[in-house]
Protein backbone atom coordinates (compact mmCIF):
# COMPACT_ATOMS: atom_id res chain seq x y z
CA UNK A 1 0.00 0.00 0.00
CA UNK A 2 3.07 2.40 0.37
CA UNK A 3 5.15 2.62 -2.19
CA UNK A 4 5.84 6.16 -3.82
CA UNK A 5 4.07 6.72 -6.79
CA UNK A 6 6.26 9.80 -7.47
CA UNK A 7 9.37 7.40 -7.56
CA UNK A 8 9.39 6.68 -11.10
CA UNK A 9 10.42 10.10 -12.04
CA UNK A 10 12.47 10.43 -8.95
CA UNK A 11 15.02 7.62 -9.34
CA UNK A 12 16.63 9.77 -11.70
CA UNK A 13 17.66 12.58 -9.23
CA UNK A 14 18.69 9.65 -6.54
CA UNK A 15 21.04 7.77 -8.75
CA UNK A 16 22.73 11.45 -8.93
CA UNK A 17 22.35 12.11 -5.74
CA UNK A 18 25.57 10.79 -3.06
CA UNK A 19 23.92 10.17 0.21
CA UNK A 20 21.08 8.37 1.46
CA UNK A 21 17.42 9.22 -0.15
CA UNK A 22 15.90 10.46 3.21
CA UNK A 23 18.83 12.56 3.88
CA UNK A 24 17.56 15.61 2.12
CA UNK A 25 14.20 17.67 1.45
CA UNK A 26 13.09 15.95 -2.03
CA UNK A 27 13.89 12.47 0.01
CA UNK A 28 10.84 13.70 2.55
CA UNK A 29 8.88 15.36 -0.37
CA UNK A 30 8.87 12.34 -2.68
CA UNK A 31 7.80 9.90 -0.11
CA UNK A 32 5.15 12.14 1.58
CA UNK A 33 3.99 12.78 -1.87
CA UNK A 34 3.45 9.25 -2.44
CA UNK A 35 1.47 9.52 1.37
CA UNK A 36 -0.94 12.21 0.22
CA UNK A 37 -1.40 10.77 -3.30
CA UNK A 38 -2.89 7.36 -1.82
CA UNK A 39 -4.50 8.73 0.91
CA UNK A 40 -6.19 11.34 -1.72
CA UNK A 41 -7.68 8.73 -3.47
CA UNK A 42 -8.45 6.33 -0.78
CA UNK A 43 -10.74 9.26 0.23
CA UNK A 44 -12.69 9.32 -2.86
CA UNK A 45 -12.54 5.23 -3.36
CA UNK A 46 -13.60 4.25 -0.53
CA UNK A 47 -17.33 6.44 -0.07
CA UNK A 48 -17.62 5.54 -3.98
CA UNK A 49 -17.78 1.83 -3.00
CA UNK A 50 -19.65 2.41 0.11
CA UNK A 51 -22.12 4.18 -1.59
CA UNK A 52 -22.57 2.19 -4.54
CA UNK A 53 -22.84 -0.75 -2.28
CA UNK A 54 -25.38 0.38 1.02
CA UNK A 55 -28.28 -1.48 1.01
CA UNK A 56 -26.34 -4.18 -1.41
CA UNK A 57 -24.06 -7.19 -1.05
CA UNK A 58 -21.16 -6.64 0.28
CA UNK A 59 -18.62 -8.37 -2.30
CA UNK A 60 -17.11 -6.01 -4.78
CA UNK A 61 -18.52 -6.40 -8.72
CA UNK A 62 -15.76 -7.06 -10.99
CA UNK A 63 -14.97 -3.60 -11.76
CA UNK A 64 -14.33 -3.03 -8.00
CA UNK A 65 -11.93 -6.15 -8.35
CA UNK A 66 -10.74 -5.23 -11.18
CA UNK A 67 -9.59 -1.46 -9.55
CA UNK A 68 -7.88 -2.98 -6.07
CA UNK A 69 -5.81 -5.47 -8.41
CA UNK A 70 -4.60 -2.47 -10.55
CA UNK A 71 -3.78 -0.58 -7.16
CA UNK A 72 -1.64 -3.17 -5.92
CA UNK A 73 0.24 -3.76 -8.35
CA UNK A 74 1.32 -0.09 -8.89
CA UNK A 75 2.37 -0.17 -4.99
CA UNK A 76 3.93 -3.12 -5.68
CA UNK A 77 5.89 -2.14 -8.58
CA UNK A 78 7.09 1.48 -7.23
CA UNK A 79 8.06 -0.56 -3.81
CA UNK A 80 10.64 -2.35 -6.37
CA UNK A 81 11.61 0.91 -7.94
CA UNK A 82 12.08 1.95 -3.85
CA UNK A 83 14.52 -0.76 -2.97
CA UNK A 84 16.46 0.00 -6.60
CA UNK A 85 16.67 3.58 -6.39
CA UNK A 86 18.34 2.76 -2.49
CA UNK A 87 20.45 0.47 -3.41
CA UNK A 88 21.93 1.55 -6.53
CA UNK A 89 22.52 5.42 -5.10
CA UNK A 90 26.50 6.53 -6.33
CA UNK A 91 27.31 5.62 -2.69
CA UNK A 92 24.69 2.58 -1.84
CA UNK A 93 25.25 -1.08 -1.20
CA UNK A 94 24.46 -2.19 -4.12
CA UNK A 95 22.90 -5.23 -2.25
CA UNK A 96 26.05 -5.82 -0.31
CA UNK A 97 25.22 -5.75 3.16
CA UNK A 98 28.79 -6.71 5.09
CA UNK A 99 31.95 -6.13 3.56
CA UNK A 100 35.54 -5.79 4.63
CA UNK A 101 34.78 -6.64 8.43
CA UNK A 102 31.95 -4.10 8.93
CA UNK A 103 28.17 -3.05 7.81
CA UNK A 104 27.37 -1.30 4.35
CA UNK A 105 25.22 1.63 4.41
CA UNK A 106 22.68 -0.11 7.03
CA UNK A 107 20.66 3.60 6.97
CA UNK A 108 19.92 2.46 3.06
CA UNK A 109 19.22 -1.16 3.51
CA UNK A 110 16.43 -0.26 6.87
CA UNK A 111 14.48 1.75 3.61
CA UNK A 112 15.02 -1.00 1.71
CA UNK A 113 13.19 -3.01 4.45
CA UNK A 114 10.60 -0.80 4.74
CA UNK A 115 9.92 -0.96 0.83
CA UNK A 116 10.13 -4.83 1.14
CA UNK A 117 7.58 -5.16 3.03
CA UNK A 118 5.14 -3.14 1.37
CA UNK A 119 5.95 -4.94 -1.67
CA UNK A 120 4.88 -8.02 -0.23
CA UNK A 121 2.09 -6.34 0.84
CA UNK A 122 0.99 -5.17 -2.46
CA UNK A 123 1.50 -8.62 -3.56
CA UNK A 124 -0.80 -10.34 -1.31
CA UNK A 125 -3.63 -7.65 -1.83
CA UNK A 126 -2.91 -8.98 -5.35
CA UNK A 127 -3.45 -12.60 -4.56
CA UNK A 128 -6.35 -11.84 -2.48
CA UNK A 129 -8.41 -10.85 -5.53
CA UNK A 130 -6.68 -13.71 -7.68
CA UNK A 131 -6.63 -16.53 -6.39
CA UNK A 132 -10.06 -17.81 -4.80
CA UNK A 133 -8.54 -19.96 -1.64
CA UNK A 134 -6.57 -16.82 -0.35
CA UNK A 135 -8.33 -16.55 3.47
CA UNK A 136 -9.91 -13.44 2.80
CA UNK A 137 -8.27 -10.70 5.92
CA UNK A 138 -4.52 -11.78 4.98
CA UNK A 139 -4.09 -8.68 2.95
CA UNK A 140 -4.90 -6.54 5.29
CA UNK A 141 -2.83 -8.31 8.21
CA UNK A 142 0.10 -8.12 5.69
CA UNK A 143 -0.89 -4.12 5.06
CA UNK A 144 -0.82 -3.91 9.25
CA UNK A 145 2.76 -5.49 9.23
CA UNK A 146 4.31 -3.81 6.75
CA UNK A 147 3.39 -0.46 8.37
CA UNK A 148 4.21 -1.74 11.86
CA UNK A 149 7.92 -2.57 10.19
CA UNK A 150 8.16 1.34 9.15
CA UNK A 151 6.82 2.13 12.68
CA UNK A 152 9.64 -0.18 14.09
CA UNK A 153 12.20 0.98 11.73
CA UNK A 154 11.99 4.57 12.33
CA UNK A 155 12.07 4.30 15.69
CA UNK A 156 15.03 2.75 15.81
CA UNK A 157 16.14 5.58 13.05
CA UNK A 158 16.96 8.58 14.84
CA UNK A 159 19.05 7.60 17.75
CA UNK A 160 21.61 9.80 18.27
CA UNK A 161 20.21 13.04 17.00
CA UNK A 162 19.40 16.04 18.02
CA UNK A 163 15.91 16.64 20.14
CA UNK A 164 13.61 18.30 17.52
CA UNK A 165 15.14 15.66 14.81
CA UNK A 166 14.16 12.71 17.48
CA UNK A 167 10.89 14.75 18.69
CA UNK A 168 9.23 15.28 15.08
CA UNK A 169 10.17 11.78 13.74
CA UNK A 170 8.20 10.52 16.93
CA UNK A 171 5.13 12.57 16.21
CA UNK A 172 5.33 10.36 12.60
CA UNK A 173 4.81 7.06 15.01
CA UNK A 174 1.55 7.77 16.02
CA UNK A 175 0.23 7.43 12.75
CA UNK A 176 2.39 4.35 12.10
CA UNK A 177 1.10 2.61 15.06
CA UNK A 178 -2.07 4.30 15.27
CA UNK A 179 -2.71 3.19 11.28
CA UNK A 180 -1.02 -0.56 12.18
CA UNK A 181 -3.71 -1.08 14.64
CA UNK A 182 -6.68 0.72 12.34
CA UNK A 183 -5.66 -1.93 9.78
CA UNK A 184 -4.98 -4.71 12.00
CA UNK A 185 -8.90 -3.89 13.05
CA UNK A 186 -9.80 -4.28 9.66
CA UNK A 187 -8.55 -8.21 9.68
CA UNK A 188 -11.88 -8.67 11.52
CA UNK A 189 -14.23 -5.85 10.29
CA UNK A 190 -13.26 -5.67 7.01
CA UNK A 191 -15.01 -3.16 4.47
CA UNK A 192 -16.02 -0.93 7.75
CA UNK A 193 -16.44 2.36 5.83
CA UNK A 194 -15.15 4.09 9.94
CA UNK A 195 -11.90 1.70 9.91
CA UNK A 196 -11.37 2.87 6.19
CA UNK A 197 -11.56 6.37 6.63
CA UNK A 198 -9.87 6.46 9.92
CA UNK A 199 -6.45 4.91 7.92
CA UNK A 200 -6.98 7.05 4.54
CA UNK A 201 -6.72 10.12 7.57
CA UNK A 202 -3.72 8.77 8.99
CA UNK A 203 -2.10 7.88 5.34
CA UNK A 204 -2.76 11.57 4.25
CA UNK A 205 -1.22 12.30 7.89
CA UNK A 206 1.96 10.71 6.92
CA UNK A 207 2.03 12.32 4.13
CA UNK A 208 1.89 15.80 5.05
CA UNK A 209 4.10 15.10 7.95
CA UNK A 210 6.48 14.16 5.41
CA UNK A 211 7.00 17.06 3.92
CA UNK A 212 7.08 18.92 7.25
CA UNK A 213 10.20 17.22 8.29
CA UNK A 214 11.90 18.05 5.09
CA UNK A 215 10.56 21.62 5.44
CA UNK A 216 11.91 21.23 9.16
CA UNK A 217 15.26 19.70 8.65
CA UNK A 218 16.04 20.72 5.34
CA UNK A 219 14.69 24.05 4.63
CA UNK A 220 14.90 25.26 0.85
CA UNK A 221 14.94 28.09 -1.26
CA UNK A 222 17.67 29.45 1.74
CA UNK A 223 15.14 29.53 4.48
CA UNK A 224 16.78 30.03 7.78
CA UNK A 225 17.67 26.44 9.45
CA UNK A 226 15.85 25.68 12.53
CA UNK A 227 17.53 25.78 16.13
CA UNK A 228 17.60 21.84 16.99
CA UNK A 229 17.50 22.13 20.28
CA UNK A 230 14.87 24.52 20.76
CA UNK A 231 11.80 23.18 22.97
CA UNK A 232 9.55 26.30 21.61
CA UNK A 233 10.53 24.74 18.72
CA UNK A 234 9.62 21.33 19.49
CA UNK A 235 6.13 22.60 21.69
CA UNK A 236 5.52 24.35 18.05
CA UNK A 237 6.00 21.03 16.34
CA UNK A 238 3.88 19.62 18.71
CA UNK A 239 1.20 21.33 18.12
CA UNK A 240 1.67 21.42 14.25
CA UNK A 241 1.41 18.17 14.05
CA UNK A 242 -2.23 18.33 15.72
CA UNK A 243 -3.29 20.79 12.65
CA UNK A 244 -1.92 18.40 10.06
CA UNK A 245 -4.25 15.98 11.69
CA UNK A 246 -6.98 18.37 11.59
CA UNK A 247 -6.73 19.24 8.04
CA UNK A 248 -6.14 15.66 6.85
CA UNK A 249 -10.38 14.96 8.40
CA UNK A 250 -10.85 17.87 6.32
CA UNK A 251 -10.22 16.51 3.51
CA UNK A 252 -11.56 13.17 4.35
CA UNK A 253 -14.65 15.07 5.00
CA UNK A 254 -14.98 16.88 2.12
CA UNK A 255 -14.23 14.51 -0.74
CA UNK A 256 -16.88 12.07 1.87
CA UNK A 257 -19.83 15.05 1.34
CA UNK A 258 -18.55 15.74 -2.57
CA UNK A 259 -18.65 11.96 -3.35
CA UNK A 260 -22.24 11.78 -1.21
CA UNK A 261 -23.69 15.18 -3.22
CA UNK A 262 -22.33 13.93 -6.94
CA UNK A 263 -23.94 10.47 -6.03
CA UNK A 264 -27.23 12.02 -5.03
CA UNK A 265 -27.28 14.24 -7.64
CA UNK A 266 -26.57 11.63 -10.51
CA UNK A 267 -29.34 9.24 -8.86
CA UNK A 268 -32.11 12.23 -8.82
CA UNK A 269 -30.91 12.91 -12.58
CA UNK A 270 -31.43 9.04 -13.32
CA UNK A 271 -35.07 9.00 -11.50
CA UNK A 272 -36.05 12.31 -13.45
CA UNK A 273 -35.15 10.40 -16.36
CA UNK A 274 -36.82 6.60 -15.92
CA UNK A 275 -39.89 8.97 -15.16
CA UNK A 276 -39.93 10.99 -17.86
CA UNK A 277 -39.62 7.66 -20.05
CA UNK A 278 -42.24 6.21 -18.23
CA UNK A 279 -44.53 9.03 -18.72
CA UNK A 280 -43.99 8.60 -22.17
CA UNK A 281 -44.34 5.32 -22.31
CA UNK A 282 -47.49 5.55 -20.72
CA UNK A 283 -49.20 8.16 -23.09
CA UNK A 284 -47.99 6.50 -26.04
CA UNK A 285 -49.64 3.58 -24.60
CA UNK A 286 -52.51 5.79 -23.77
CA UNK A 287 -52.92 7.15 -27.49
CA UNK A 288 -52.64 3.78 -28.88
CA UNK A 289 -56.15 2.46 -26.59
CA UNK A 290 -57.45 5.71 -27.76
CA UNK A 291 -56.97 5.24 -31.07
CA UNK A 292 -57.59 1.49 -31.20
CA UNK A 293 -61.47 2.55 -30.00
CA UNK A 294 -62.00 5.12 -32.68
CA UNK A 295 -61.47 2.31 -35.01
CA UNK A 296 -63.97 0.51 -33.59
Amino acid sequence: MFSSFSYLTAVPYFLRCPRTLMANFKGHALPGSFFLIVGLWWSVKYPLIYFHQKGKSSQLTHYHQRLEIIEAAIRTLFSVIGILAEQFVPDGPYFHLYHENQWVKLMNWQHSTMYLFFAVSGIVDMLTYLVTHVPLGVDRLVMAMAVFTEGFLFYYHVHNRPPLDQHIHSLLLCALFGGTFSIFLEVILRDNIVLQLFRTTLVILQGTWFWQIGFVLFPPFGAPEWDQKDEANIMFITMCFCWHYMAALCIVAINYSLVYCHLTRLKRCGGEIIGIQKLKSDHTYQTALLTGSDEE
